[in-house]
């Protein structure tokens, strides 16, 4: 029996200023998500074909196969500089003094008074926190700067300044009522701390 071939989805042509906008959207992408971006053009300008993507966009049609790939299989590809390169953090190299800074900062933290943010401020600085590090018999090579062992305490939740106690709230409204009420029902409280209710003698 005679199948006919099945009909090709008519893929509309872009407009010169549709190309323009498209390469100029690509031009301001990096890395994986501008291959997504390619890819899903492709697929909507150019069947999904590479070359005609080359053609059309000016896009190297191996980005665009990759782009391809990483949509079908939901895998994202790295590159060397991306998966091997970086410096690690100090706190991942040296887990053992960054968990004793850990509890050090939290023998000297106090929550946020006003409770508007997760992160508990502490009264100890970076110096100090480096000096007993070192009582505690860690070697200085081990230790970062001062400065590095400021940001390794934010990224552990704490905040190097000073505590901020809560403020008493300002005199309302209502406050020389509630002292007028209490100098009708109690007598004394119109006396000064000299005065006395007792006759003298």
């Amino acid at each position: 029996m005679f199948m006919p071939a099945p009909r090709q989805p008519f893929l509309q042509s872009p407009t010169p200023d549709q190309r323009a906008d498209i390469r100029l959207a690509a031009s301001k992408m990096t890395g994986a998500t501008r291959r997504s971006f390619e890819a899903e053009m492709t697929l909507k300008y150019c069947g999904g074909d590479a070359r005609q993507a080359e053609s059309v966009f000016g896009w190297g049609r191996h980005t665009v196969e990759l782009g391809l790939a990483e949509r079908r299989t939901g895998i994202l590809c790295l590159g060397a500089q991306g998966a091997c390169s970086g410096r690690k953090r100090w706190e991942d190299e040296h887990p053992h003094v960054a968990e004793a800074l850990r509890h050090l900062a939290e023998a000297h933290a106090q929550q946020d008074p006003t409770f508007r943010t997760s992160f508990a401020y502490t009264r100890l600085t970076a110096q100090a926190a480096l000096e007993a590090l070192q009582a505690q018999g860690y070697d200085a090579a081990q230790l970062p700067a001062p400065s590095t062992t400021a940001r390794v305490l934010n990224r552990l939740g704490f905040r190097l300044r000073k505590v901020v106690k809560a403020k008493p709230q300002k005199k309302i409204k209502e406050t020389d009522a509630i002292f007028d009420n209490i100098k009708k029902r109690c007598p004394s409280a119109r006396l000064g701390p000299w005065q006395t209710l007792e006759p003298r003698l």
